[in-house]
């Protein structure tokens, strides 16, 4: 397939470009400086600026692109920073995927997460289940609804509602495998909350099965089996050889990073319903699995 990538550079598009390579598809990513090779190709989301003949004749478009969510302070500048960042890119390649007429890419994969459904609690929700309250809920709302004209002119739309995919060296897992080896690591809160895990190499596999397949409308890419914070930190405690001794207070996390530190006290008991349904083969469907693939790989 001749796919066009957005978000390449970061956690996930960065380990996703050379997985689609590897499955011998073409690969052209977006940047937004001059393009260096024949593989990149320069484009203005804030600016709303993407030619649409880029698009022609290109069979997918994979959108990841999107400022960390845990990378800084949610100061009031910095939460608009996190909707823009995903809102005006995702509108920009929808509104030049609906202008490229015929010659449209057949499917877009755009980026969500499972923060659409807020806080759960100890109630399980999938794809069928309405959208939560909260920053993150309403942002991952205006987010999938920039998809709209793509939808519109025809072309399939995929919504990835990512979990926590795990990976030693990024995402969720960064920091805690870091305090594990350390040997100061424990539950965070409570501990009560659900944690919506998946293994890097799933998420990898869920990204090109759902793209191969005529899967339309929000996916969930979470394992099977959500666990509680404290069985997660039990879990990597176990792989790691490690104590679980020292959890992190509520009220603690809360002072040090303000507003994001509640949203990540949040309990997210998501089930990857549209996956399970279409069949596909988790590699890794309990949480200790998944935790010792990510911290064996070596990259």
């Amino acid at each position: 397939m001749q796919i066009l990538i957005a978000g390449a550079s970061g956690f996930l598009g960065g380990r996703l470009v050379p997985h689609l390579r590897g499955a011998g598809h073409h690969v052209t990513q977006l940047v937004r400086r001059p393009a260096r090779n024949p593989g990149e190709l320069r484009w203005d989301p804030a600016g709303g600026l993407l030619d649409a003949t880029a698009l022609a004749g290109k069979d997918a478009v994979i959108n990841l692109a999107g400022a960390g969510v845990g990378d800084r302070r949610w100061t009031a500048q910095y939460k608009r920073t996190l909707r823009t960042s995903r809102v005006d890119t995702t509108a920009t390649l929808a509104r030049a995927i609906a202008a490229t007429g015929d010659e449209k890419p057949r499917v877009l994969l755009n980026s969500s997460a499972v923060g659409f459904y807020g806080d759960t609690g100890d109630r399980s929700v999938d794809e069928q289940s309405p959208p939560g309250e909260g920053f993150l809920a309403d942002l991952c709302k205006v987010w999938e609804a920039a998809t709209h004209p793509a939808e519109d002119a025809g072309t399939r739309v995929a919504l990835l509602r990512t979990g926590f995919p795990l990976a030693k060296d990024g995402g969720l897992l960064k920091p805690l495998y870091l305090q594990f080896k350390l040997f100061a690591g424990g539950r965070m809160g409570s501990g009560r909350q659900y944690l919506p895990w998946m293994s890097l190499p799933d998420w990898l596999d869920a990204v090109t099965f759902t793209l191969d397949r005529e899967i339309a409308g929000p996916v969930n890419l979470t394992g099977p089996a959500p666990v509680t914070n404290a069985e997660f930190s039990a879990a990597l405690a176990k792989v790691l050889h490690r104590p679980n001794l020292l959890p992190v207070p509520g009220f603690a996390l809360q002072a040090a990073v303000g507003e994001f530190g509640g949203e990540a006290l949040a309990s997210q008991r998501v089930l990857p319903g549209v996956l399970v349904r279409e069949g596909f083969p988790f590699a890794h469907r309990t949480v200790e699995a998944a935790l010792q693939q990510a911290v064996s790989a070596t990259t």
